[in-house]
């Protein structure tokens, strides 16, 4: 049997082996087959799968743990990690069937996005469907993928009993799937985050997850709030990019000399309180994020839903932690001067790649906006919190 502190030694070694390979990971816009596999192998896609099916149900604490890991190493395969361990939480409102064929291999990859971006008409014993997806992190090496779909009946939208959309997220064998050469962007390059579709395929009902399918299992990492794993997957590359950033930075610091003289950068009174400060900010900032999920989890022990106020912490610990990370990365890049602009520079593909795990709408200024009307106890939106 497999111990949680096995799974992050793992990631930790993982780290180390993949760095060399980050620009290949970034010239190719995916992860190589060999590195997937690998990571498959070492267990990292199964965190969040229940043990019956080969997964090891670790707590969302160790899950952010491994992927923070993995990111101080290469950020992309960071990042597909925690877009395939959030992706198999649906499989708790999956048959049991369906989730032994899609976790039939060890190193089997399910990646897929929750948008309703599809449209699954009703056919008998499942749906057809239709439908494009962007922001496909993984999915190019993924064995099935999920898309949200918009349930229709008859050519009528099906409705739950508040008449609000049914929404199920359909899972799509990679060979029903086309994947669609748009992911060209500023950073997190090798994620492979293209976009996909389906064009009236056929989608078997066992292969529908959804609330009204299927009640998931009454454990702790299913009273856990569920959109907090998801917010907290970006909040763990981020701790691991800036973590990398320091550790760079400070090698270069060390070694380089400005022109005119013969001492390191290192011995630059400005160089030592840039270095203090990204320390101080990062662990801070993590210090916060895993005090959140402690908490968070603690209160998952107990039967009922976890009260809003743990995902009010989580998410604010988050975004901050996301922001202060952007920060951190931004003066090492900046401290390291010419150094860092040269594609070569880690620094370089670091500073573009916190920028972009910036923009993901899950760590957006709303969050804390969200956050701050909950400790003022004003009235509060709390969908997908």
């Amino acid at each position: 049997m497999t111990e949680p502190s096995e799974l992050l030694a793992r990631a930790r070694a993982f780290a180390g082996e993949v760095a060399p390979r980050s620009a290949e990971i970034e010239a190719a816009g995916r992860i190589p087959a060999d590195v997937s596999k690998a990571m498959g192998e070492a267990g990292f896609y199964r965190l969040y799968v229940r043990a019956p099916f080969g997964g090891y149900e670790v707590s969302p604490r160790l899950g952010a743990e491994v992927v923070e890991a993995i990111a101080t190493g290469d950020s992309a395969c960071a990042w597909v990690t925690f877009i395939a361990i959030t992706t198999s939480l649906a499989f708790g409102r999956l048959s049991d069937e369906a989730v032994a064929a899609i976790m039939s291999r060890p190193d089997a990859l399910a990646t897929g996005v929750f948008a309703a971006n599809g449209r699954a008409e009703r056919a008998p014993g499942g749906f057809r469907v239709t439908g494009r997806w962007d922001w496909g992190s993984g999915s190019p090496n993924a064995d099935w993928i999920g898309g949200g779909c918009a349930i229709y009946e008859d050519g009528q939208p099906v409705t739950n009993s508040a008449g609000t959309p049914r929404n199920h997220m359909l899972f799509f064998r990679r060979d029903q799937v086309t994947s669609l050469d748009t992911w060209d962007a500023f950073g997190l390059k090798g994620t492979g985050s293209t976009a996909f579709e389906v064009r009236d395929v056929f989608v078997e009902e066992r292969f529908a997850a959804g609330v009204q399918v299927k009640a998931p299992p009454d454990i702790p990492l299913y009273r856990f709030p569920p959109f907090s794993p998801l917010a907290q997957g970006i909040g763990a590359v981020a701790l691991g990019i800036g973590r990398a950033a320091i550790d760079e930075a400070v090698r270069v610091v060390k070694e380089k000399r400005r022109g005119g003289s013969s001492a390191p950068l290192a011995e630059r009174p400005h160089t030592q309180l840039e270095v203090a400060r990204a320390e101080a900010r990062l662990r801070s900032a993590r210090a916060f994020f895993y005090e959140t999920i402690d908490a968070g989890w603690t209160a998952a022990q107990e039967p009922g839903p976890v009260d809003v106020s743990h995902s009010r912490d989580m998410r604010l610990a988050v975004a901050h932690a996301v922001t202060e990370a952007r920060a951190v990365v931004d003066a090492m890049y900046t401290l390291a001067g010419g150094t860092s602009v040269y594609a070569a520079s880690s620094l370089q593909r670091r500073l573009r790649d916190i920028h972009v795990a910036t923009q993901h709408f899950m760590v957006s200024p709303n969050v804390m906006e969200t956050a701050g009307r909950l400790y003022l106890d004003l009235p509060t939106n709390t969908a997908g919190f």
